[in-house]
């Protein structure tokens, strides 16, 4: 993930773990990434949500949001690794469109957070959300009214500022919902309006979907996200060769987490080069020797766990554990420093 590992950051660098564990940790539970029950259901995007990501997106990350009710483990996950702006958003929108009645997660089915560049040229990253469910619109626009709160007109949408939390939200349709800063919103409706380019003509990003949306929780980066992740998943090793000629070639990466027997994790980075990809291979290879010599007996047996190849061009990672293996990783130093 790259940018501010949390929702409404303002860094530019969400990967400042130096350590493979730890980011792989980061990968699939920061930057906005709560845990989700392998069910049934996929983490799947609507077009119109599609839509309203800016073309220059650097990372989505999609979850399958009602999954993660139905298992105590993801839930408690969820409550260490939540981000404290997107419960700020959540207790915003409590107070001010559902009028302290309900919570939003009885809503929402899927949540996305997107991290863009605001043009190609920049290195700044805004961050925005997309909720899909079965949202009571009117309700929620009768309690805006009622608090006296009005909208801003862009175009025919309507945003509403959430009470002092410096967040807005705008209903696109009954069953979309954008939020976060209001800069980043209109960013995003500018997207889904035609006034700017969006994801759906950006074909590395629409290519790695197909390969993991199918799963409840999963995310893709770009060409750019991708290579600001790598620096941090070598560390020290990467500190040790030239890792430059290597880094231009890493194209896209995508992974997938889910909890269905135990924590699996699949992470896969396209370099379209074989021997690029077994460069990085040996790379991290190295990088988890590293680790293991300091490592806690959890962390080490989680490495062990690990599994790194490459073939036809792309770099694979493949993490498994049972549920108790990766409820000792929760309490170890490395993950404790991780949710700090």
């Amino acid at each position: 993930m790259a940018g501010d590992s949390r929702p409404f950051g303002g860094r530019r660098d969400g990967f400042r773990r130096k350590d493979l564990l730890k980011t792989i940790v980061k990968l699939s539970l920061g930057s906005m990434l709560l845990a989700a029950a392998t069910l049934a259901q996929a983490a799947q995007l609507s077009t119109d949500a599609r839509s309203a990501v800016p073309h220059e997106v650097q990372q989505l990350v999609a979850i399958d949001y009602q999954t993660m009710q139905n298992s105590t483990a993801a839930v408690n996950l969820r409550n260490r690794v939540e981000p404290p702006e997107l419960k700020q958003f959540d207790d915003a929108l409590h107070r001010s469109a559902l009028n302290g009645n309900h919570q939003m997660d009885e809503y929402v089915d899927q949540l996305a957070f997107a991290l863009f560049r605001p043009s190609a040229s920049s290195d700044d990253l805004n961050t925005v959300g997309i909720a899909q469910g079965q949202f009571p619109v009117q309700d929620i626009l009768a309690n805006f009214r009622k608090q006296k709160i009005k909208p801003t007109q862009l175009r025919t949408n309507s945003i509403y500022p959430l009470g002092r939390s410096g967040m807005v939200l705008c209903f696109v349709d009954p069953s979309t919902m954008i939020f976060g800063s209001k800069d980043s919103v209109q960013k995003s409706l500018d997207a889904r309006d035609g006034m700017a380019p969006n994801m759906l003509t950006n074909g590395p990003m629409m290519s790695a979907m197909q390969s993991v949306d199918s799963e409840p929780l999963w995310s893709i980066l770009d060409s750019k996200g991708t290579q600001t992740m790598m620096r941090q998943l070598l560390g020290q090793a990467g500190s040790v060769t030239d890792l430059d000629t290597v880094q231009k070639r890493l194209q896209a990466s995508w992974y997938s987490m889910n909890f269905q027997h135990g924590v699996v994790f699949n992470l896969t980075i396209a370099t379209g080069d074989s021997f690029a990809a077994a460069s990085v291979s040996s790379l991290l290879t190295a990088a988890v020797m590293l680790r293991k010599m300091s490592g806690s007996d959890a962390e080490k047996q989680a490495l062990d766990a690990t599994d790194i190849s490459s073939s036809s061009g792309n770099l694979t990672i493949h993490f498994a554990a049972s549920d108790s293996q990766f409820a000792s990783l929760l309490q170890s130093p490395l993950f404790q420093s991780m949710v700090r």
